[in-house]
């Protein structure tokens, strides 16, 4: 085994923790049998699957980006809508999503499986807003590098499914909310927007849970990496910073590194320019932190978005190593062409969906 196949392997690892159907599995034991299964988010469909499996035959509504809506049994309605940003099928998911809680009975009991992407995946506007809009704030949010708590403090203002409002919707006796957290701090009011939150004030009775989170998904990954008999540096959540000041100060760190494993967690953020090539937030920094490295023998890092995806790519982040950088890979930084760099370098990570997202994660190896 390479090292970079190593690494991937703690990376997989990693994700494979937190998967949405293992999680979700996990977390229903003791919960009653709902007569209504919500499942929103990229995630959803390994979610709402596992609840099936778990209660047999229950209505469900799955909303989950595009692709992500397979290997669902026969009656499950999925919406898939557009991610990054929304499009007319996440205003459909969002008013069906409304729709199916409003039309719930008293006496009845909800399940809402709430993941990340759910911003974008599900949207039912206040009066006075359009679709272009909601499209023009989401891009913008996506240019200014803002952090997802003050992005999706935002996106609340338009909306009337979430800080809690698709909730306000439930004449029902009993809501068990289980949420995957893709944010800093696991709040479920910034988790989706909010879409899973309870409102001001309720009548219902009321579970919510993180069941996975980005803490989880490091521990795994170092647990891996101490059973392969590989010494663990660091376990951190310390990625929430602009890329360039993240690979600056992880930088210094990996050049001075013993042999071993570090690993990282979080959500850098990104400053886009006026018309951005190819690549995601990951991309940029996996070969922001091969700059760093550079000429660097015997160190490998990997950087990916456990979702499976990083911006609008296909894409989960990248693979890097003291070669990776060249004067080329200069330009496309600026440029904001990570991922096209990193295509022709053949240093991507391509994994699929995942079936979670509970933000990034980085893994280091020195030899």
């Amino acid at each position: 085994m390479t090292q970079a196949e190593q690494a991937i392997k703690l990376w997989r690892a990693g994700v494979a923790a937190v998967d949405g159907y293992t999680a979700t599995q996990t977390a229903l034991s003791g919960v009653s049998k709902p007569d209504r299964i919500l499942a929103v988010g990229k995630p959803a469909a390994a979610m709402a699957r596992a609840a099936l499996d778990h209660f047999g035959t229950v209505p469900t509504l799955v909303v989950t980006k595009d692709d992500h809506g397979r290997d669902l049994p026969d009656g499950v309605e999925v919406i898939e809508a557009s991610h990054p940003v929304p499009d007319e099928r996440s205003l459909a998911g969002g008013r069906a999503l409304r729709l199916a809680v409003g039309a719930m009975q008293p006496g009845s009991h909800l399940l809402l499986l709430v993941s990340g992407g759910a911003s974008s995946l599900a949207e039912d506007l206040l009066p006075g807003n359009s679709l272009e809009d909601l499209e023009a704030l989401n891009r913008k949010l996506l240019s200014e590098g803002l952090d997802i708590t003050a992005m999706n403090a935002k996106r609340r203002a338009l909306s009337r499914v979430k800080g809690g409002g698709l909730l306000s919707h439930f004449a029902g006796e009993k809501v068990t909310v289980l949420a995957i957290s893709d944010v800093p701090g696991d709040d479920l009011h910034v988790i989706g927007s909010g879409i899973g939150a309870l409102p001001e004030t309720y009548a219902f009775e009321a579970t919510a849970r993180i069941i996975a989170s980005n803490a989880h998904a490091r521990t795994a990954a170092t647990e891996a990496a101490h059973a392969a008999g590989l010494p663990v540096h660091a376990d951190e959540e310390a990625l929430h910073d602009d890329y360039l000041s993240v690979s600056a100060k992880l930088g210094q760190r990996l050049r001075q590194m013993e042999p071993g494993v570090m690993v990282f967690g979080g959500e850098p953020t990104v400053v886009l320019p006026e018309n951005p090539g190819q690549g995601g937030r990951n991309q940029a920094l996996a070969l922001a932190l091969g700059r760093e490295i550079s000429g660097l023998s015997g160190i490998t890092v990997v950087v990916g978005g456990t979702d499976g995806t990083d911006g609008p790519t296909n894409a989960a982040g990248g693979i890097v190593d003291g070669s990776t950088w060249t004067k080329e890979a200069e330009i496309a930084l600026e440029n904001a062409d990570s991922g096209s760099y990193l295509d022709k370098a053949d240093a991507l990570l391509v994994t699929g969906p995942t079936g979670t997202n509970v933000m990034d994660l980085v893994v280091a190896i020195r030899r």
